[in-house]
């Protein structure tokens, strides 16, 4: 082909691509301007499930809180998540997002609930709106509005007029919106379910009666709303008839709600666990996860939701705590950013085809048939009339021992059940998939360096360093924060504050000054004595640095820990400066109201000649906030009017500093995040959008295991990793607000840090590895192909893959392994066996290289030989993947 009509050839597919894009823009639009998504139906439910449009259904549904997201990330989410198996999304309702100011509302950005839950609906799923509003979710306050605390007379979550007031009027706030909007299922919108408080079983005891008096009240006053959908109620044993009590946990096979006229739903799946500053990170396995998933639907289970199956991240000050961090990833099937975490992800994928596959058994059969098989091993078989006619049948065998593997007899066959597993055969014959056995590939996370974007014109460049680190940039800015009162807006106050109550969550920061007046025989008496004085304080919240006269005497951290920090003062009037900040408000427990922040109990400045000072006596004065975020300094708008000077390169580094720089967006479109392990701790953002907390500190060094271990009950302990190593140093910018080149990224310093050594750096999957051997099971898609339907294929004669596939933008670029036969090692770590066939690598190149996906089987078929006959053999492939620079990537 000549250059010509390659080129014409080119410019033809792209026109075709931008069409063909037009459609699926006008498709995807024309829902959501149009309000209705489904033909209207109606859900009810009977003991078994969930019924919609008539019909029992076996739902799986996918977590995913709008905030923790851009709007441009929304759709890829839904999406993906709809790849993955989901029928349902589920999210909380975030009143403090939504009603940040007293009777002001907010539904824009990420906030834009009707614009999410219309996405949801253009994509065919449905939706579960937890509406709370109480949400716990390791969210700033549980998810209240700080201000609903100075309502007078408020007490949170119980029998109290004040606060069923406010929580009446958000939750009918939420259902008005959602119904104007043409959002609930019998309006052909796809909410499907609500939900009314959350997790209150755990902590109405601490209330007595006006607690039990709450439920009925939240319940009664819920069903009273008209929405037309059925109302849950999670961890809720005493939830009234008509509410669905729910289970939460990392496990909920055993479940049983308190009617045998409700379903067994299983409203958080816990599929990771959450991060505090300071702390490992937490992963649950796979093979476990699965097992705990397939162990529901096997006893019972009719709709599982993954908790999370995106996290996010906790923008601005949104993380709840205190110190949880600003990732939110939890270990999802997506990641923080969107990716998909492998091999979570397609193992549960997998997972889910198998339950589809038993759907027409399990919807038929009221209950099902039990069977024991062994000493530690089970059978549940589903059975009934088909709908389309004909008997169906579906079971699952379970091996509940931790250690061994069980060989067992069900229906004249033999099987294997590897332990800690569940095996699925769809039609109570094969075995279609078992969570011990992992066949979906595995992903490796690149994060490297950001490369800028071609045709860039801007002198900010990021500069390369000897030691061939890309920095963000060679030019800094910084500006000095005052210590201590620095505006007019300050107040005197005879005594104390509680903190919040002064804040009023406006900032993390609040200055408390007074003055301490010290004479000649007071310096006398110290050094006579060879001691100093001391602030002694009974319990303190989160951090508090203590200066005397603008000079750091030193920090304490902690929740709610005792202060004991030595301070030096000169002859004449000293300033005492105390400085309280908040790392994450307080998300769950009772009486979140009165849990507040700074100081409780006594405080006194104690080694004094003539006795100790009551500091709650003194005279303070309080300035609530820095001056660079009151005069908001971080804006694009506003940052130009501050006082900046030049940052040299060998500059020390100092505590309470702002710095700025500019930077360019990397090339491509892999998610894009900071690299701030250079730096202390503070806060950061970028053109005005504010990243979140940052925090330089390490993890504990021991409770993390070389080898993880599926087998055997799963707790946030287990499994863990990063011990040693600072908790979190990448931070998410996501695309949408970054500009081509000269994004304004704005830094709060408090500790000291080094911004020379910041980088910009992208993240991708970029190793991706498959291994499975002649012994896996058949691919689930060949379950559903008209051959295996009509009855003209075999699914014992359907050969094992191994499948690839890049996330989107990406193509296979390269091969760096292929093996079929006994390779040895893991991903990253493989090397040839003893056994090779050595067309390996090109049978493997010629099916995958330049391909966004692909499949390759694991047969002497497939590589056209057998490289040695009588063993049992494997194919293992790892792969690279780079950005498309071709607009018609194939995909088999």
């Amino acid at each position: 082909m000549s250059f010509t009509s390659m080129a014409e050839s080119i410019r033809i597919i792209s026109l075709q691509w931008q069409i063909l894009s037009l459609i699926i823009a006008l498709l995807v639009y024309f829902p959501i301007v149009s309000g209705s998504f489904f033909k209207p139906f109606n859900v009810s439910y009977d003991h078994r499930a969930l019924i919609i449009a008539g019909k029992r259904r076996m739902l799986v549904s996918a977590g995913i809180h709008y905030p923790r997201a851009t709007p441009e990330m929304w759709s890829d989410l839904i999406e993906k998540s709809k790849e993955g198996g989901a029928d349902v999304i589920q999210t909380y309702v975030f009143w403090s997002g939504h009603e940040p100011v007293k009777g002001q509302y907010n539904f824009e950005g990420r906030y834009d609930l009707v614009k999410f839950v219309k996405l949801i609906g253009s994509s065919g799923l449905y939706l579960h709106l937890r509406i709370g509003p109480y949400v716990c979710a390791e969210w700033n306050f549980g998810g209240f509005p700080v201000w609903l605390r100075d309502v007078p007379g408020i007490e949170f979550r119980t029998d109290n007029e004040p606060f069923k007031k406010e929580m009446q009027k958000f939750v009918t706030k939420i259902v008005d919106l959602t119904r104007e909007a043409k959002l609930f299922c019998w309006q052909g919108g796809p909410i499907i379910m609500l939900q009314i408080e959350n997790e209150y079983g755990d902590v109405e005891k601490s209330y007595g009666q006006k607690g039990k008096d709450y439920v009925k009240w939240a319940a009664s006053m819920a069903l009273g709303l008209g929405a037309g959908v059925p109302w849950v109620m999670c961890k809720q044993t005493d939830a009234p008839e008509n509410i669905i009590d729910a289970c939460n946990g990392y496990y909920c096979d055993g479940f049983k709600p308190n009617s045998q006229t409700k379903p067994i739903l299983w409203t958080e799946d816990w599929d990771g666990w959450y991060t505090k500053w300071g702390g490992s990170l937490p992963h649950r396995p796979a093979e476990d996860l699965a097992f705990a998933v397939a162990r529901f639907y096997q006893r019972g289970g009719s709709f599982q939701n993954y908790y999370m199956y995106f996290g996010g991240t906790n923008f601005g000050r949104t993380s709840g705590g205190p110190f949880y961090i600003t990732s939110y990833d939890y270990d999802a099937p997506l990641d923080e950013y969107g990716l998909r975490s492998e091999p979570k992800w397609g193992h549960l994928k997998d997972l889910h085809a198998a339950i589809k596959l038993c759907e027409p058994a399990l919807v038929a059969a009221d209950a099902p048939q039990y069977r024991k098989l062994g000493s530690n091993q089970e059978a549940h078989i589903y059975r009934g009339d088909g709908e389309t006619g004909g008997k169906v049948c579906a079971a699952f065998l379970a091996n509940i021992d931790e250690h061994k593997s069980a060989h067992v007899k069900f229906n004249g066959q033999s099987y294997t059940l590897p332990p800690w597993s569940v095996s699925i055969l769809p039609d109570c014959r094969h075995v279609a998939f078992s969570t011990a056995k992992v066949g979906a590939q595995t992903s490796v996370k690149t994060v490297e360096y950001a490369r800028p974007s071609l045709g860039s014109k801007s002198i900010l460049q990021k500069v390369v360093r000897q030691d061939n680190v890309s920095y963000i940039s060679k030019s800094w800015m910084a500006l000095k924060e005052p210590i201590g009162i620095w505006g007019e807006n300050n107040f005197t106050f005879q005594g104390l504050l509680e903190h919040l109550n002064v804040t009023k969550d406006r900032s993390d920061y609040l200055w408390h000054k007074t003055r301490i007046s010290v004479s000649e025989d007071d310096i006398s008496f110290w050094k006579k004595n060879g001691a100093y004085p001391t602030v002694s304080i009974d319990s303190m919240r989160d951090v508090l640095r203590v200066f005397v006269n603008k000079q750091l005497s030193g920090s304490v951290v902690g929740h709610w820990v005792k202060v004991v920090q030595p301070v030096r003062f000169m002859q004449g009037n000293n300033d005492l400066l105390l400085l309280t900040q908040t790392v994450g408000l307080q998300n769950y427990g009772a009486f979140l109201e009165k849990d507040g922040a700074g100081f409780r109990g006594k405080a006194k400045l104690t080694g004094l000649k003539n006795g100790d000072m009551d500091l709650a006596k003194s005279s303070w004065t309080y300035q609530v906030g820095l001056k660079g975020e009151a005069e908001k300094i971080y804006t694009v708008e506003h940052n130009e009017k501050a006082e900046w000077s030049t940052l040299e390169t060998d500059a020390s580094p100092s505590i309470f500093m702002w710095y700025k720089t500019y930077f360019d967006t990397p090339a491509g479109t892999d998610p894009v995040v900071l690299d701030l392990e250079s730096m202390g701790k503070g806060q950061a953002w970028v053109n005005g959008h504010h990243i979140g907390r940052y925090w330089n500190i390490i993890s504990h060094k021991d409770g993390c295991e070389r080898t993880c271990d599926y087998r055997g009950a799963y707790n946030s302990d287990k499994c863990t990793t990063n011990c040693g190593k600072p908790t979190q140093t990448r931070y998410h910018v996501p695309r949408s607000w970054l500009k081509p080149s000269s994004n304004l990224l704005v830094l709060f310093e408090e500790t000291g840090g080094n911004p020379f050594n910041i980088s910009v750096k992208t993240v991708t999957a970029g190793i991706l590895c498959g291994q499975v051997s002649e012994s896996h099971y058949p691919p689930l898609r060949k379950w559903s192909t008209p051959d295996y339907i009509n009855g003209t294929m075999s699914i014992n004669s359907v050969a094992p893959e191994v499948h690839l596939h890049c996330e989107d933008g990406h193509v296979i670029s390269s091969i760096e392994f292929a093996s079929y036969g006994t390779p040895r090692g893991s991903c990253d770590r493989f090397s040839i066996g003893k056994c090779h066939a050595s067309n390996s690598f090109s049978i493997v190149s010629e099916a995958c290289k330049g391909r966004t996906s692909c499949f390759i089987e694991v047969s002497n078929i497939a590589f056209r030989s057998d490289p040695c006959s009588g063993t049992l053999k494997t194919l293992a492939v790892m792969a690279r993947c780079s950005p498309s620079q071709n607009t018609s990537d194939l995909s088999f």
